[in-house]
């Protein structure tokens, strides 16, 4: 998607919106991490994964047919909805259906299965966007997921249905707290979107109102001791939100940077971004060996380190004399990077969890990792806004419009200092006296 979303906002006058278009979809996937975490723990994960799907596929429709930015910022988040249900009840059917010694290689075939799509995906989206038009890109898709989730669906209700134990969903009435503290972390976090993005005085009422919200919402639907990074499953979770914010917040602008800044198309754009899926995929396999698995907290900590060097390096393709073909390879790296420490946090989750603790902890996984987006997001955003990057051109225009590079360095250096606290997190999630 991100190789199309700077010719959508263009067409639809929104690229001061820009930000919104990826925020939009981790505010809401938030309330429907929690959703499907309380679900899935008390019914089993089949019904959160089919709704999952059918209201990430409206959500594309709906994106696809909009004739305004605030349209297409509505379909953004019900397809954060539907893959807020998805992703959570995923990890359940995993945690359920597969033993323990299986699922570094189950996430791994997790990121193999991306390789196709996150290569072929961004230049086909390019090539779409180029000769049909950025629409057919959204419509077209819900059309590819009918034939997998036929064959998917009747495997998972024989493997993963039903509740944990017959008295899991009475045990589980806890759980209606954690989705009223759920909507109070999305709306919070979309006060603090929407106050990012205006960037006047009186934003700051519901930028003071979203922070009242989420906060405490957060920290409890949060394991305790995430926000000091307490050794174990708080650090865990925690290294997964400053891993996944950071690098979805610094690869959401790289295709604006390398269309308005540098005059590319967006093939090209897609092309720079392709080659990380297949590093990605490789790190994931890396981090299921037996071999390495004792070193699993190190692993992460170079991940983190080349993701750093990774979102560092981007930036410097804003001078010309600087090739363009460096975000690909630096992008490669930082997917290496990436797959080291994605999957080996959604193993590790899954160990320090007790079956009935699954969903819950899964769903915390995620939040971390979508509240992280959401926030590093809006700080992004609003540096980009301030900075002029909501008057950006392509790079064919400069010349009479003007270009605004430090728009986009105020984007990745930072995202770079918040990868590098995340090397630092890495070394905290064995527990003292564990091997």
């Amino acid at each position: 998607m991100g190789t199309v979303m700077p010719v959508a906002a263009r067409e639809l006058h929104g690229v001061p919106l820009y930000a919104f278009a990826f925020s939009g979809y981790f505010t809401t996937s938030l309330f429907g991490m929690v959703l499907a975490g309380q679900w899935s723990d008390r019914r089993g994960p089949l019904g959160a994964l089919t709704c999952g799907i059918g209201a990430f596929a409206a959500g594309l429709l709906l994106s696809g047919t909009a004739g305004a930015m605030w349209l297409f910022i509505v379909g953004r988040a019900v397809q954060g909805l539907g893959g807020g249900l998805l992703i959570v009840a995923l990890y359940v059917v995993v945690g359920r259906a597969y033993p323990e010694r299986l699922r570094a290689s189950i996430m791994a075939a997790f990121a193999a299965a991306w390789v196709l799509p996150s290569v072929v995906g961004p230049l086909a989206a390019g090539a779409v966007t180029e000769h049909l038009g950025w629409r057919w890109v959204f419509v077209g898709i819900p059309v590819l997921v009918v034939f997998p989730l036929a064959l998917a669906l009747p495997q998972i209700r024989r493997r993963a249905a039903g509740p944990v134990t017959p008295g899991a969903g009475a045990a589980a009435q806890a759980g209606d707290r954690r989705i009223r503290l759920a909507l109070g972390v999305s709306f919070g976090a979309g006060l603090l979107q929407y106050a990012a993005q205006d960037l006047r005085w009186v934003s700051l009422v519901p930028a003071a109102a979203g922070a009242a919200l989420l906060a405490p919402a957060a920290l409890a639907l949060l394991p305790r001791g995430t926000h000091r990074a307490a050794r174990g499953l708080p650090s865990v979770v925690l290294l997964r939100g400053l891993a996944a914010g950071s690098f979805i917040a610094a690869e959401s602008f790289i295709p604006l940077m390398l269309v308005t800044q540098r005059g590319v198309s967006p093939t090209f754009a897609g092309l720079s971004l392709a080659a990380g899926g297949s590093t990605w995929a490789l790190a994931s396999w890396v981090q299921a060996r037996p071999r390495v698995q004792p070193y699993r907290e190190w692993l992460m900590a170079v991940g983190m380190l080349l993701v750093t060097a990774a979102i560092a390096t981007v930036p410097g393709v804003l001078l010309p004399a600087v090739p363009v073909w460096t975000v690909a390879v630096a992008w490669a790296v930082g997917c290496f990077g990436m797959g080291l420490v994605i999957s080996s946090t959604s193993v590790l989750v899954l160990k320090l969890s007790a079956p009935e603790e699954a969903g819950a902890h899964s769903a915390a996984l995620q939040i971390s990792d979508g509240l992280s987006n959401v926030l590093l997001l809006a700080a992004t955003g609003a540096a980009f806004a301030a900075l002029g990057g909501g008057t950006v051109t392509p790079a064919a225009a400069a010349a009479s419009a003007g270009s605004h590079p430090g728009a986009f360095a105020a984007v990745f250096l930072p995202t770079a200092a918040v990868a590098l606290a995340g090397a630092w997190v890495a070394t905290r999630v064995r527990e003292r006296g564990t091997r």
